[in-house]
Parts: C-alpha cells; sequence; structure tokens
C-alpha cells in the first residue's frame, strides 16, 4: 500500500457551489465534515477496478446529461477534478459499454485518450494522459460520452411497466460495479468522490438523485425539456451515485422524511412507510449523528431488483414492502441504517463486504428491537438465522467466509447471506460476550473515527483490537479470526430462539402429519410467524422431497387464501412451497407472481427451485422467464440467466 494525499475538502466546493433550496431546508442542510474524511487514505488494490489511485484519483465528478427515452440513452459531459502523485501523466477510470466521444482539459485542449481490452465483468480501463501534475495541484478533465442501450446499471421502463401507465420511466442501480456503465469514473468503493449533476429530462417527469436537490421546480431547458441540479458535498463511494426519472411526486413524513413516487401509489406508500421519521431518531441514538441531512424514499416500480438501495438520502425501494400493514418496514430501518455502515464507512473492497451488509443487519435489528420491542427483534434473527443454515447448506466452503477472494469473479457472487447474516451475528456474539454498553461505545466510536473512509477487514481487526478487545483472555473468547477467515459457523455461536416461533412450529408440524389447514391461527399471526410458516421443513426431509400431499397443498392454498395473498414475503414462502412438491394449481400464481415483479431476492430462487424440478420445472420456468425477462433490470436477469439461460 501506497500513502496518499487525503480527500479534498468537500466544503470548499460546497461554498463554490453557492447554497440553494432544496426540499423542506434551504442551503446545504448536511453538518461539516469531520476530520477524518480529509485524513490520508491508505489505499488498497482493487481487484475489481482498474484505478491506480496512488498514481492519480478522481476527487469529484460533475455531470452534465441529458435523457433520451426513445434511444434509451444519456449523454453529455463528465467533468472530473483529479489530483495525484507529483509528476503524474495519466489517470485510469473504469467504463463499460460507453460511447466515449472526445476529451478536453480545462480549457477545451484536446487530451490523448485510450480505452482498453475488454471484460465482461470489469469492462474497459479508460487511460486519459495530460501534462505532468504538481505537488498539491488539482487538474479538471471533461469527458464527453453517451450510455447505451444496454447499459447494465440503467432500466429504460415504458409508460405500461409504470402504476400511471402513461409516461416512461428511468432509473438506476449502480452497486456493485455497474455506475461505470452510465459514469466514466474509478468505479471502486474505496475511492471516495463528491459529485453534482445536471440532468435534463422531459418536462412532464421529474429527475431526483441521491444528492441535494438544488432546483425543486426545475429549470427550463429548451423546447420541452427542464433540467434539475443536485449536489452531494459528502465524499462517497461511486456505486452511490444514482438517478431516477419519472412522473413522481412527493409527501414529507416530517420535516427531514419523505416519500417520493408515482403519483397513484403515494398515498399509501407515505401509510405504509410514516415509521421512517422514528427510526431516524433512534438511529442517532443508539450510534452518532445522522450526516446526510434529509432521509428520503423512492418507492420504484417493481422491477427494481433489490428490496432496497441505500443511496444517500435517498433510499430506492422496491413496491413489495407496501404490505398495507407496516409489517415489512424492516427493510427502512436497513437503509437507513446503511447511513453509517455502508455510507459512512465503506467497504474498500467487495472482498470486504460484509463490513456494510453485516454491520447493517444488526443495527437494523437494533433499531427494530427499539421501536417494536425485542420479541419482534428476536424473531427477525430467527428468521435470518434460517435462511443462512440455508445458503450455509448451498455454498461452496471458501464462500462462507466473511473476509472473501472474488478476483475474476462478479463482485455480485458476494452478495449472500454469509455477508448479511453470518457478519450480524458475528457483531451479536461480541456484543453477548462484552456486553451491550461496551460494545455500543465502540460501535459508535467506530463510525466516528472512521467516518467517509474506506474500511479492510484487517483494518476493522486494529480498530476492534484498539479499543474493545484489549486482552488475550477477550480474544480467545471471541474467535474473530475464526468467524471472518474459516468457513461457517465458529464454535461460539448461539443461535437465537424465538418462544413466539415454538406454537407455529407446532402448528405446522400438526398439519403436515394430517390435520386441517383450518386449525392454523393463521388470522391472528403476524407477518414474521406466517413467513415462519410457510419456511417449516420436516425435520428429516422425505427423499421426494414432498412433505404434503396435493389435498393438503390445495386445503392450504384455499383455508389461507394464498392466491389472493398481498404480501410479498408470504406469497415467496408459499410459492417455494407449490414448486418444491409440482402443484400445478399454484402456476398461474407463480407466473404472475414472476412476471409482475423483479426483485432479485424473489426472481432467483423461484427460478431456482423450477430448475432443480426437472421435467416438471423447466419447461415452466423456459416458458415463464421468456415472458418476464424484458421487464428485469440486468442485476436480475443476469443472476437468473446463469440458472435458466437466456432465452430465444
Amino acid at each position: 500500500m501506497i500513502r496518499t494525499l487525503g480527500l479534498i475538502s468537500a466544503l470548499a466546493l460546497a461554498t463554490a457551489l453557492g447554497g440553494c433550496a432544496t426540499m423542506g431546508s434551504s442551503g446545504s442542510d448536511m453538518p461539516p465534515l469531520p476530520a477524518s474524511a480529509t485524513a490520508p487514505i491508505d489505499y488498497v488494490r482493487d481487484v475489481h477496478s482498474y484505478a491506480r489511485p496512488e498514481i492519480a484519483r478522481v476527487r469529484h465528478v460533475a455531470l452534465d446529461l441529458t435523457t433520451d427515452f426513445a434511444a434509451k440513452t444519456l449523454s453529455g459531459t463528465a467533468t472530473l477534478d483529479i489530483d495525484g502523485a507529483a509528476g503524474a501523466t495519466e489517470i485510469v477510470l473504469d467504463i463499460r459499454d460507453l460511447d466515449i466521444r472526445g476529451v478536453t482539459d480545462a480549457s477545451g485542449g484536446v487530451l490523448q485518450h485510450q480505452a482498453g481490452a475488454n471484460d465482461p465483468i470489469m469492462g474497459q480501463p479508460l487511460t486519459i494522459r495530460f501534462p505532468a501534475l504538481a505537488a498539491g495541484e488539482t487538474r479538471r478533465i471533461v469527458i464527453a460520452y453517451a450510455t447505451r442501450p444496454n447499459a447494465a446499471a440503467l432500466q429504460w421502463l415504458t409508460p405500461a411497466q409504470t402504476a400511471g401507465g402513461q409516461q416512461p420511466y428511468l432509473f438506476s442501480q449502480g452497486q456493485a460495479i455497474l455506475t461505470r456503465t452510465w459514469v466514466p469514473t474509478q468505479d471502486s468503493p474505496g475511492i471516495r468522490q463528491t459529485w453534482d449533476a445536471r440532468i435534463v429530462a422531459p418536462s412532464q417527469l421529474k429527475a431526483v438523485m441521491s444528492a441535494e436537490m438544488l432546483t425543486p421546480e426545475g429549470e427550463a431547458a429548451g423546447a420541452g425539456q427542464t433540467a434539475w441540479r443536485f449536489r452531494m458535498t459528502n465524499p462517497v463511494p461511486p456505486y452511490l451515485i444514482a438517478l431516477g426519472v419519472g412522473d413522481v411526486a412527493f409527501e414529507g413524513i416530517d420535516e427531514r422524511t419523505g416519500v417520493w413516487t408515482e403519483p397513484s401509489r403515494l398515498h399509501a406508500a407515505h401509510d405504509e412507510l410514516t415509521p421512517t421519521a422514528e427510526m431516524v431518531d433512534v438511529a442517532e441514538r443508539l450510534y452518532g449523528p445522522y450526516r446526510w441531512g434529509r432521509y428520503d424514499l423512492l418507492v420504484l416500480p417493481p422491477s427494481f431488483p433489490f428490496g432496497g438501495m441505500e443511496n444517500p438520502r435517498l433510499t430506492f425501494a422496491t413496491p413489495t414492502i407496501i404490505a398495507g400493514d407496516k409489517s415489512l418496514v424492516s427493510l427502512v430501518a436497513h437503509e437507513l441504517a446503511h447511513s453509517w455502515s455502508g455510507n459512512l464507512v465503506t467497504n474498500a473492497t467487495w472482498d470486504d463486504f460484509w463490513l456494510n451488509e453485516g454491520f447493517t443487519v444488526y443495527f437494523e435489528n437494533r433499531i427494530m428491537e427499539a421501536l417494536y420491542g425485542p420479541e419482534r427483534a428476536l424473531m427477525l434473527r430467527s428468521l435470518g438465522w434460517g435462511d443462512l443454515q440455508s445458503t450455509l447448506a448451498d455454498l461452496p466452503p471458501a464462500d462462507t467466509r466473511l473476509k472473501l477472494e472474488l478476483a475474476g469473479r462478479d463482485p455480485d457472487d458476494g452478495m449472500t447471506d454469509i455477508a448479511y447474516e453470518k457478519g450480524a451475528a458475528f457483531l451479536v456474539t461480541i456484543e453477548r460476550i462484552v456486553g451491550r454498553e461496551r460494545f455500543d461505545a465502540w460501535l459508535k466510536g467506530y463510525f466516528e473515527r472512521n467516518a467517509f473512509r474506506p474500511m479492510t477487514t484487517e483494518r476493522f481487526l486494529e480498530d476492534i483490537r484498539t479499543h474493545l478487545v484489549t486482552t488475550r483472555a477477550l480474544e480467545d473468547q471471541l474467535m474473530m479470526d475464526a468467524w471472518i477467515y474459516q468457513p461457517g459457523m465458529p464454535s461460539n455461536w448461539q443461535p437465537p430462539v424465538s418462544d413466539a416461533f415454538a406454537p407455529v412450529d407446532a402448528a405446522a408440524l400438526a398439519f403436515a402429519s394430517g390435520g386441517p389447514a383450518s386449525a392454523i391461527p393463521w388470522a391472528g399471526w403476524s407477518t414474521q410467524e406466517r413467513q415462519r410458516f410457510l419456511a417449516w421443513r420436516p425435520p428429516v426431509p422425505p427423499a421426494t422431497g414432498r412433505w404434503m400431499t396435493d389435498a393438503q397443498l390445495a386445503d392450504l392454498e384455499s383455508t389461507l387464501s394464498l392466491k389472493a395473498e398481498g404480501n410479498a414475503e408470504v406469497l415467496f414462502g408459499w410459492l417455494q412451497i407449490a414448486v418444491q412438491h409440482r402443484y400445478q394449481p399454484a402456476v398461474p400464481t407463480l407466473e404472475h407472481f414472476l412476471t409482475t415483479m423483479g426483485r432479485r431476492k424473489f426472481v432467483l430462487p423461484l427460478f431456482t427451485s423450477l430448475w432443480a424440478q426437472n421435467e416438471w420445472g423447466r419447461p415452466i420456468a423456459t416458458r415463464i422467464y421468456a415472458q418476464a425477462r424484458p421487464g428485469y433490470h440486468p442485476v436480475t436477469f443476469n443472476s437468473v440467466d446463469a440458472v435458466v439461460g437466456r432465452p430465444r
């Protein structure tokens, strides 16, 4: 590792841009950056980026882009502020499927540039050459470019794919390494950048971004066009630069939280997500100030591939969380928690992904405990434990370690329940052994000491060994190296046990043993209890994989009204059972589910289960996927392609 200069002051940038009105405030509404944000950085090698930040690095990105829904492209310029080692004469960026039209310096002078060989996962290096940098100098370069219709970060929706049915829609999804498909920059989570943007869109649409909105009413930008301006003065990893353009409206929850979505869905989304305001207050009480100004949510059309994406100031969320009873708001707690673990302290590379997600699952559960009580939090942990057991059984041992080795692989391969649930289980184990009070003090300090900085597993260990685990005896109890570097679960783990699930398990066993579905107290159960019931499997699975008859399945489907189930988590649990039992009457429900939403958490396991059913399931999977794939985001269809194959 080469020690390099720290980040330039984003405060100076904010001053230069000037204060402008934003939703619910005037001027920049974010607090000053802490000293950690401008401290020197020891960059580590990121195997998923061509960037060489120890030579030259991007400090700020300024986008000026025009949307073209007919051509399905963004085009314009990215102006990069860069600095680096004295004498540096080139910078290497990451691009993938971008049409580079020219590169100039700040005065318009042409700069030499060359795109290297294309890698199907990483894209291409874009090397730009310039006169040697002086010590401490910041240089500006301007890249004219356009995206391509197949840009993997972008999904262009037709009006028919939206709730309103009248206007098109565009959204981006940058994690893990897809930002390079719409922004030419150093696309590594360890190279934080401030940014601003001017987005031109059709006047009947509105642009929103993961940044402070400077022009809430837009600006005229030619016939039928409106420009929207944004700025992010906190340095962020590039995967958090996010854009949405569509027919969207806003409704506030309180003075710093609110909801964006299509007008016809706004009332329902707002009412569902009202706990958001209290969640922000709880999170701050737990682990320190929220440093991003506003916390709003954009509820997207159903094709959004994730449950939520923690884009700063504006979480992007799936409409499948709108259950009508606030039972799935733990997803909001999760994305909010990322404002500390992930956005504030970020994994330096995707091999360290657990530092983002394990911390966030732990933090999410603490928010839920504070708001809804220990029993609900324990139920959520227990459901997560069940998911983790399935993942441990399915993955090769090397992929069950927290610290991964993803060289030569798509970093999405590391986005499993190992990072999420095993990572959280590790932190729960530390809390149990050292005590919650001591653990909370360390974790709050961890966020403060490392704010706006890339974090590696090794630096995490250095921090916790300096500030919490200071004796050999405690080190031996915690087994930290075993948790991080060894496969499976260490011997000091204690699985969560929820007493609330005991009667649920008893009801599941009674039904599987021949009892009637009418005996199941379904109406009185919470969503989490219903999920547990549908996730139950016999202690000794039958060789056929079937533990219910068709008559039992029909009784279950009819008595519990599963065809009409509106809660996506519950419906997913039922469809997994139906597929595993080759239950033909559920196929229409399955087809509707898979063709009306694109959340990968549901889509990929269902297609995987179908494919495992060989002569019964594969024809169904092939037929449904041919219909559904055009409506999926690349994040989803790339994963399903690997299972089902690309439709011909």
